[in-house]
Order: C-alpha cells, then structure tokens, then sequence
C-alpha cells in the first residue's frame, strides 16, 4: 500500500471543521426541506444540527482514527473537494448525499480482524451516542427544546451508523461482514431496532423509515461505483 506521511494536526483540525460545517449546514437544509422548503426552519435546526453532527459524525470518524492507531496505523481525517460539493448541493433540494470526508487509513499490516474492528469502532461510538441521547429523550419533557434535540441527535446518529454499516465497500459494512457474519448482523439488527425508535421518538411515526433505507441503499450503490471509477 501506498505510504503516505502524516498531516499536521493543525491541518487536520481543519478539515474537520470544514466537514462538520458543511454536514451541519446540509442536514439543517434538508430537514427543512431544502430551499423550497421552510427556510426559517433551518435557522432553527442549526444548532441542534451542529450537535447532532458534531457528537456522531466527527466522534465516529475519531474513533475510526484512534482505533486504527491502536493498531499501528497511520491514520487521519481528510475532507474530499468534490465530497463537500455534493453534501452542500445535494441539501439544497431537500435531500441528503453526506460524504464531505472521511478517515483514511494506511498501513500494510492489519489483519482482517483488525480492519473489522477499525470499521465497527465508529458505529459502535453512534450506538453510544444514541444511548446516551435517549435517555435524555426519556427523561425531559416532550416538545420541549432539550427534547426535540435528543430527537435529533439519536435520527442523526443511528442515520449514520445505518448508512456506514450498508455491506458496500468502502464503508464500513462491507470490511465488518468481511470479518464477521456474526457480529455484522448483530450490528445491523441493532441498528434497524434503534433506527425505528429514533424515527418515532422525532415524527411519532415510522412510515418514512422504509424510503429512508431504500434511499440510503441507492446512495451507497451510487458511491460505491463512484468510489471505484473515479476515486
């Protein structure tokens, strides 16, 4: 495999911001319906958007990282041009195609075991995300404001455990089924118990859950070939 050195922490740090603004930005747009939706709502859905991305995007691709170099791996976060593009400009239409980076690990050495438990390290991270957002959904008062962003933070977060868990490379998935049957269908049952208890406890109804994951498949379809041919 390709060596490549390590970028400056500083660098990093910035490219982080860079993807959790812009992931902020998108999901706010799209939950308001993109730009022919309610744009006063998107004023709103800011700041419960920034901590809903920040806690399970940015925590998920941290663990990824740390995991990885538990293992001896060079590993750090990089934002994609064209990622960011397609994040910002697929939310102006009221949808959601959120790839603005990702961890990029490199290393010669990892074990399929290793490179499993690298890719389940971030789901894992939204299934305690999730945990700790319920239980603050369950124990403030309904429609309140704290409430509603408990909401959120579970719909964001077991949103993108689902997705990265979708058996299609380069996600996640497909490296955790590769290591595992067991423990990738363990996951992913987890993950679809949890999925419909977020989209009940936001729209007290789970309706839109199947659209959500027959979205999300084409997406991942869509980007696995993209990954292929032009990455």
């Amino acid at each position: 495999m390709q060596y490549r050195p390590n970028i400056t922490k500083s660098e990093e740090i910035k490219q982080i911001i860079m993807a959790d603004a812009a992931l902020t930005i998108a999901f706010s747009l799209a939950l308001a319906g993109g730009i022919f939706g309610k744009l006063g709502a998107v004023i709103v859905l800011l700041p419960m958007a920034f901590v809903a991305v920040t806690l399970s995007f940015v925590l998920h691709e941290l663990m990824h990282k740390y995991t990885a170099q538990h293992y001896g791996a060079i590993a750090a976060f990089q934002t994609s041009r064209m990622g960011l593009l397609i994040t910002l400009g697929t939310s102006i239409f009221g949808f959601l195609f959120g790839i603005p980076g990702a961890t990029v690990i490199y290393t010669n050495s990892f074990t399929v075991k290793q490179n499993g438990i690298t890719s389940l390290a971030g789901p894992l991270t939204n299934f305690a995300v999730f945990a700790v957002f319920f239980v603050l959904f369950l124990f403030t008062p309904p429609l309140s404001y704290i409430n509603e962003l408990a909401a959120l933070v579970m719909f964001i977060s077991i949103l993108l455990a689902f997705f990265n868990m979708l058996p299609i490379m380069p996600l996640d998935g497909a490296k955790v089924l590769h290591w595992s049957k067991e423990v990738y269908f363990s996951a992913l049952g987890v993950i679809l118990a949890l999925m419909g208890v977020a989209y009940y406890s936001l729209f007290k109804n789970v309706t839109g859950m199947i659209t959500e994951i027959v979205f999300m498949l084409f997406i991942a379809v869509f980007f696995s070939m993209f990954y292929r041919n032009v990455l």
